[in-house]
């Protein structure tokens, strides 16, 4: 009973692992996002390895906002794909109607995390469908990923603008000119 009067208090692991779970779930890997970013890097930056990009991919993936976003889309996916959303709603998310875009909007929350940089690198793959948003915008599946495509995409862009803001730092650093980090969350440094 005592429990019943504590404070609402998240856990910010297990939102983290359920991002990871939903995500998989549906059919998406990590590794499949790290391709999108090293299409977006890969000409600005030849020696980047697919190991920087899964790192920055992570990186991206552990920020509160971004698993907020992930979490969203993904429910309203799943409720629209049950026929559990009210009309018209249920109608527009279910045939990813041209003029609903609330899924770019989810999407330009997570872009702007690491700056504006994201928004050129998220429209280019929006636009282009490249790897697995070619697959998730496949409406033959029977699945909805009208939320989970401008995810991953915006997921990829936001890991791509990381890499850009830490390459710059790394070339004011080899130069010994002063720079401020964009965050300070880091994980084990890649093997360049």
């Amino acid at each position: 009973m005592a429990e019943a009067n504590l404070p609402y208090s998240l856990n910010s692991e297990a939102v983290a692992e359920a991002t990871r779970y939903w995500l998989r779930k549906r059919g998406v890997t990590l590794l499949e996002i790290a391709e999108l970013v090293m299409l977006l890097q890969k000409k600005y930056y030849p020696n980047l390895t697919m190991e920087e990009c899964v790192h920055n991919v992570e990186m991206v993936l552990s920020k509160r906002e971004v698993q907020n976003a992930v979490l969203t889309g993904i429910q309203l996916d799943i409720l629209t794909e049950e026929g559990k959303l009210f009309s018209p709603l249920q109608e527009m998310i279910q045939n990813d109607e041209g003029l609903y875009g609330v899924d770019e909007i989810l999407a330009f929350s997570i872009v702007n995390v690491y700056g504006s940089i994201g928004f050129t690198n998220y429209g280019y793959v929006d636009k282009l469908k490249p790897g697995v948003l070619d697959r998730l915008n496949d409406k033959t599946s029977g699945q909805v990923h009208t939320f989970l495509d401008d995810i991953v995409g915006a997921v990829a862009a936001a890991a791509s603008s990381r890499i850009a803001h830490r390459k710059q730092a790394e070339r004011e650093t080899s130069l010994g000119l002063p720079h401020a980090p964009e965050d300070n969350l880091e994980g084990p440094k890649p093997k360049v």
